[in-house]
């Protein structure tokens, strides 16, 4: 029989001929209970299921320290003018431009015996964590008022430059691994629970010991310098980090089997054409990567400057903590409320966020409120308390959205090119870096603050009532810091359809398709064995 030929819509649009999408239904029945197995049974013991989120724990002390405070460092404490703090960031964002693809390409193109993620996972956490945590040292070593001084610059620039390097490799294989150790989702949404769990914990862990040590730093109560306690948990966070990913490199197991010849680079850079969805995330992602909350954590300025203090602070901050841990039970409650719907319990936990969000912003921003300490906080505390409720529900199931449609991208094309995808993400926001760059420094000329209005030891109600215009503004664009990109991230959901019994259609055949090549290839055994105990299963049943 002729061969049909492909329209050019197919050819750029349509599935693959070797995909779970288009192949020949009698090749993969044979399959059928097998993969309706894999998608319906749990196979995580409970240590496995919480290695992903032990790497997690370490993975975020050291990240949180680098994204919240970072700025922070490089201004007040290493003393460096932000112009060039900006600058340094512009730069490397170029450099990434550059970078990012090689190691894209380099992670599509692994198979080895011990998975895909595996062997990066393995080797790299210890070269990025290092960079993060020798980045905090800097003060210690380079210790001067002089905002211009070439060598902080010069460090500055180089740590970022290791940084970024290390954190490409480390990042996109880490990122992946949970949607490659089972195919089942409630295994994966027990790991994104802990996951989540463990995110929320560590973060606070963190600025519960790191906000209370600065605070007694600048009041002199500690024998310490701020240079210093940096430092301490620079190199502390690091140690954690290359920690919790060993465990998660050498405790997990890739049950995800793979294409064992991947495709050429030339196709894979049109497998993203294929995914309705991914395109529609691309476009979101892309709308809203200008938008930047000026570089800064304002978290640390309203804690210390606003309310006067970690102890101050620190009963503004406890209902968080229960919010969290009612949060967890959430999650099953939310997808009963909406059958299962995840699109439609993520869209009505985003617009109560944003809803929650203007609110705290326009009562929080005023005047009078932001002017007295206990009011401000008290208006935080409640806002804050209601919106944190939303966490663990929204976190776990957009998560699980985006792991879906990561397996309609494996249904359509035969492959994952999560390197791919993730260079694509990683590329959209450095191309947009230097507008990040501006809006930092339009952030900071709108809101008036200044580094050296709490430079001061002791705080002091009366310093915030004459600059209580510039603290509502820094309370107000804190409150909605996330908003405009959330909105626009949100839009895709809106056309979301892989739900019912599409969805369920999808993973039979893409189930089906795994087991045929597990059964045709000798790289994954652990596939191999999972697959076994499945069909165990299926021979046990049929003798009762």
């Amino acid at each position: 029989m002729a061969r049909t030929k492909k329209s050019l819509k197919d050819t750029l649009l349509g599935a693959e001929d070797n995909a779970a999408a288009s192949l020949d239904p009698n090749t993969l029945s044979r399959f059928k209970n097998i993969a309706t197995r894999m998608y319906e049974t749990p196979v995580l013991t409970a240590a496995e299921t919480a290695y992903p989120a032990i790497a997690n724990m370490g993975r975020t002390l050291a990240q949180k320290i680098a994204d919240n405070y970072q700025q922070m460092f490089f201004v007040q404490i290493l003393r460096l003018d932000m112009l060039y703090v900006a600058l340094i960031n512009a730069l490397i964002g170029i450099y990434d431009v550059l970078n990012n693809p090689l190691m894209g390409i380099a992670y599509d193109k692994t198979r080895t015996r011990w998975g895909k993620a595996r062997p990066y996972v393995m080797l790299s956490p210890t070269f990025y964590f290092l960079s993060v945590g020798l980045m905090f040292t800097g003060a210690l070593f380079i210790n001067n008022d002089n905002t211009q001084d070439p060598r902080k610059i010069m460090f500055v620039f180089v740590m970022l430059f290791l940084r970024e390097t290390f954190s490409t490799i480390y990042t996109i294989p880490v990122d992946n691994m949970i949607s490659l150790i089972s195919p089942n989702p409630t295994d994966r949404m027990n790991m994104g629970l802990l996951h989540t769990f463990f995110y929320k914990w560590s973060g606070d862990f963190l600025a519960g010991m790191f906000m209370p040590l600065m605070d007694f730093a600048k009041q002199g109560y500690l024998p310490v310098s701020q240079a210093a306690i940096f430092a301490g948990f620079g190199m502390v966070s690091a140690l954690f980090g290359i920690g919790g990913t060993l465990f998660l490199a050498l405790g997990s197991k890739e049950r995800i089997i793979l294409q064992p010849k991947p495709a050429p680079l030339n196709k894979t850079l049109f497998y993203m054409l294929k995914n309705k969805y991914e395109m529609r995330k691309f476009a979101a992602d892309l709308a809203g990567s200008w938008w930047s909350k000026g570089g800064y954590n304002w978290d640390v300025i309203f804690q210390l400057e606003v309310l006067g203090g970690f102890f101050r602070s620190m009963g503004f901050f406890l209902p968080r903590q229960i919010s969290q841990i009612i949060s967890l039970t959430l999650v099953p409650r939310f997808k009963k409320m909406f059958n299962s719907s995840y699109r439609k319990t993520v869209l009505f936990m985003r617009s109560t966020d944003f809803a929650f969000s203007c609110i705290s912003a326009w009562i929080g921003s005023r005047k009078k409120i932001t002017g007295t300490w206990w009011k401000v906080g008290s208006v935080f505390a409640v806002f804050d308390f209601v919106q944190v409720l939303n966490d663990a529900p929204s976190t776990v199931l957009e998560s699980e959205v985006n792991r879906e449609i990561s397996d309609y991208t494996e249904f359509m094309t035969g492959e994952r090119p999560d390197g791919t995808q993730g260079l694509l993400w990683g590329l959209i926001k450095k191309v947009t870096t230097p507008l990040n760059a501006l809006m930092t420094i339009a952030v900071f000329r709108w809101t008036g603050y200044n580094p050296n209005i709490g430079s001061q030891g002791k705080w002091d109600q009366q310093v915030v009532r004459d600059n209580v215009q510039v603290y509502s503004r820094v309370y107000g664009i804190w409150a909605v810091a996330d908003i405009v990109p959330n909105i626009l991230n949100a839009i895709p959901l809106f056309f979301y359809d892989l739900e019912g019994v599409k969805k369920d259609e999808m993973y039979r055949a893409l189930n089906e398709r795994r087991a045929l090549i597990a059964k045709e290839s000798s790289m994954n055994e652990e596939m191999k064995t999972l697959i076994g105990q499945l069909s165990q299963d299926d021979i046990a049943e049929d003798k009762v």
